[in-house]
């Protein structure tokens, strides 16, 4: 009997097949520990990434647009990004001045931590340490990217951003449904909101800052259980947060 040609499967089907089956193998223990938690930030003047000389420049990067830090993907300022809040926590951030130490930052302060009286306010309007330090008051969102596929990230609000963390709070904690025993405030990773964002300025310049409006409830059962295991994660403290010295440079003027 003639042998028959044995037919090729699709590639792409194969690989489809072939991934599921193989699905987290080679992993080991890794944990999100183990993990760099990209940081969100809107790109301003005198972001490195908009720098062309610079040796972190990102083609196409422009002021105003949003960035993540690991994956280096740009996303349109004006359009926003959807998100879903998991988990918030206050922090106060110790820095050295831009070009002292090793850009790490010099300290970082439980929100409960009373640092900030032991601060004065200096001329360029830090909170400034006896050691010359300068502390930020950072509200850190930690968030899920919506997509085709759902990834982690953290938002540090601070300076003049910390209104909108503020707001942002107010919003979350103001949402009320009706259950079986009537209203109660749902988790914070229950519903999707929009990150944008806006050119704001005073009478000392011209910065780029957040926008948040609400989209409406989580409506895919596998996200929100990306949302609420990533929730319990920064709640146990396996999430580690490294602050680096980029996230301190800002076009703020305060």
């Amino acid at each position: 009997m003639k042998n028959e040609p044995i037919k090729k499967q699709a590639a792409g089907a194969l690989a489809t097949v072939q991934f599921e089956e193989d699905a987290a193998q080679g992993l080991g223990h890794l944990g999100q520990q183990d993990l760099a938690l990209p940081f969100l930030k809107i790109l301003g003047q005198l972001s490195p990434e908009v720098n062309k000389r610079d040796g972190k420049y990102v083609q196409g990067a422009e002021p105003g647009m949003i960035f993540n830090s690991v994956t280096g993907e740009l996303y349109d300022g004006e359009k926003g990004i959807e998100v879903i809040p998991a988990y918030y926590s206050l922090k106060f951030v110790e820095w050295k001045d831009r070009g002292e130490g090793s850009g790490a930052p010099a300290g970082v302060h439980p929100g409960t931590s009373d640092i900030l009286s032991k601060t004065t306010r200096g001329s360029d309007f830090k909170d400034r340490l006896p050691n010359g330090n300068y502390v930020e008051k950072t509200g850190n969102h930690f968030v899920i990217i919506k997509g085709d596929s759902p990834s982690t990230a953290l938002i540090a609000m601070k300076s003049t951003n910390l209104k909108i963390s503020r707001k942002w709070n107010s919003m979350i904690a103001s949402i009320r449904m009706k259950g079986k025993n009537g209203l109660f405030t749902p988790a914070s990773f229950s519903h999707v909101y929009n990150l944008r964002t806006v050119q704001q300025q005073n009478d000392k310049g011209t910065w780029f800052g957040w926008e948040v409006s609400k989209v409406g409830p989580v409506s895919d059962q596998n996200v929100y259980g990306i949302a609420k295991s990533f929730a319990d994660q920064v709640g146990k403290g396996d999430v580690q947060v490294k602050h680096g010295s980029d996230e301190s440079k800002t076009d703020s003027p305060y």
